[in-house]
């Protein structure tokens, strides 16, 4: 673990094993913290803060540091991305061009750490001049997903050292090396020690103490609905400020005039894309019923060609699942479909080849009748819902029947009713004829049980300041004792 500049071990000298998904084995031994270590990284990290060189870097200077970690890690693409696909199953060809963009993050916010300005306020006391500075909000704890360590993490740290924050790393257990290879990059980016620290370990004790912990300001958390639920307690011993990105079961909406081929591979990279673990996983289809037939027929020709393999290889356009307990979720779901009233259209099935690793077939399910789970329920995995609609009031009816409200994805041709379903669908991110575009510049967040907050985006950077007022007398009056009647 990285503490306080430090590379150490636990302090009772515990580990965990760390599984490679693409072959079931043990790749990586990983320090297992306690709450003593969660606890002296908070305070290094409160000690770098506050007394550290850290605190006394100018904006420009904080800037220029996190330019250079986005430099450093362009140049360690590779190492990073092949760290990311053994640790956590997701092909090269994704984690490859996932941390090739990441360095884009930390150019961005070490662009704006120098433009985090107060403001100068219209006072209404003569003589009585009001402003306001923003300054870092405190320790941050950063809490990161398995599913895209490097580009969850970057949202995170980029905004909070751009304030001026320190921060305590807490890795997914099941994509810790990642962030450990990130970790190497730190110091050589002129960030001194202590302002980054990385703790791994499980959620117990490890994210329990760490979002409790007193010296924690701020929790930005990425993961499920339940953890969450957890943290949001625990902010009460501390009253730390949250963001909180949670799941998603995002609707992918298909009208008559939309190019069909281009919706064709939208809704394919939406689902299938990292084995469909990712929160805006477009895992609900709602096709206009006069298309519907030839839409899925396109759908599941595409999905049957869809090549299984090992994630380090770049021909490879699925891989596996990055847990056994996605494989259990993804067979519980599949199986119960047919008994809910659904049908298997193609896959639900463990693939012979390949023969090792957590592999499933890319699966659609048909699921006009009410009550299907696959339907409702987040999988976290690739499988895709389908049903009809008849109208356009009916898709936006059906689309917002969740109680998740991430992200949505519309195909049409028709601009009017692009701009309609927009303003009409219940979800922080609306694609159209498009899907699962990111930017540094622009919010992602969503509503409901897909959390709160928002990240990315120039005012993303203010989550991790507090606000301070100043009042000054700048008149030539004094202040009259105030027990006197004038």
């Amino acid at each position: 673990m990285l503490i306080d500049g430090e590379w150490v071990s636990a302090t009772d000298n515990c580990w965990f094993d760390s599984y490679e998904p693409g072959t079931g084995e043990v790749w990586a031994r990983v320090a297992a913290a306690t709450e003593v270590d969660v606890d002296r990284a908070v305070r290094a990290a409160d000690r770098a803060m506050h007394s550290g060189p850290w605190s006394k870097m100018t904006a420009s200077e904080r800037g220029e540091a996190l330019g250079r970690l986005g430099e450093l890690v362009g140049r360690h693409a590779t190492v990073l991305a092949e760290a990311e696909t053994r640790d956590t199953g997701k092909l090269i060809r994704e984690t490859a061009g996932s941390v090739a963009y990441v360095p884009a993050f930390y150019r961005y916010y070490g662009g704006l750490a120098d433009k985090i300005q107060g403001h100068t306020l219209p006072s209404d006391k003569p003589g009585i001049e009001i402003f306001t500075y923003r300054e870092p909000i405190g320790v941050v704890a950063a809490i990161v997903p398995w599913n895209s360590p490097q580009m969850l993490l970057a949202v995170k740290l980029a905004p909070a050292l751009a304030a001026g924050n320190a921060v305590v790393i807490k890795p997914s257990e099941h994509g810790s090396v990642p962030i450990l290879e990130l970790g190497k990059l730190v110091e050589q980016a002129g960030i001194p020690p202590g302002v980054v620290n990385i703790v791994t370990g499980h959620g117990h004790p490890v994210g329990h103490e760490l979002t409790k912990h007193p010296l924690v300001r701020r929790v930005a958390f990425t993961g499920g609905p339940e953890t969450a639920r957890t943290i949001v307690r625990n902010s009460a011993e501390n009253f730390a400020s949250l963001s909180l990105e949670l799941g998603g079961k995002s609707p992918q909406i298909v009208f008559p005039d939309a190019d069909l081929d281009s919706a064709v591979n939208g809704i394919i990279g939406g689902i299938f894309g990292a084995s469909g673990q990712s929160c805006v996983a477009g895992s609900r289809l709602y096709a206009q019923r006069e298309i519907y037939d030839d839409l899925i027929e396109r759908l599941v020709d595409r999905t049957k060609s869809i090549r299984l393999g090992s994630p380090l290889d770049p021909d490879s356009e699925m891989g596996p699942l990055a847990t056994t307990e996605q494989l259990q979720r993804f067979d519980s779901f599949v199986s119960a479909t047919p008994a809910e009233g659904g049908r298997v259209l193609v896959g639900g099935q463990r693939p012979t080849k390949p023969s090792e690793g957590w592999f499933v077939e890319p699966t659609i399910l048909e699921t006009h009748a009410e009550g299907i789970r696959a339907q409702s329920d987040e999988i976290f995995g690739p499988v895709l819902a389908v049903t009809t609609f008849d109208n356009e009031a009916e898709a936006i009816k059906k689309a917002n029947a969740s109680q998740y409200g991430l992200a949505a994805g519309v195909w049409t041709s028709a601009a009017d009713r692009a701009h309609r379903l927009i303003r009409s669908l219940s979800a922080g991110i609306v694609w159209v004829n498009t899907y699962r575009a990111t930017s540094p510049v622009a919010p992602f967040g969503g509503l409901r049980d897909s959390g709160g907050g928002r990240e990315s985006g120039a005012d993303a950077v203010y989550d991790y300041t507090s606000v301070k007022t100043a009042w000054i007398n700048s008149s030539n009056q004094a202040v009259s004792d105030p027990f006197k009647v004038q």
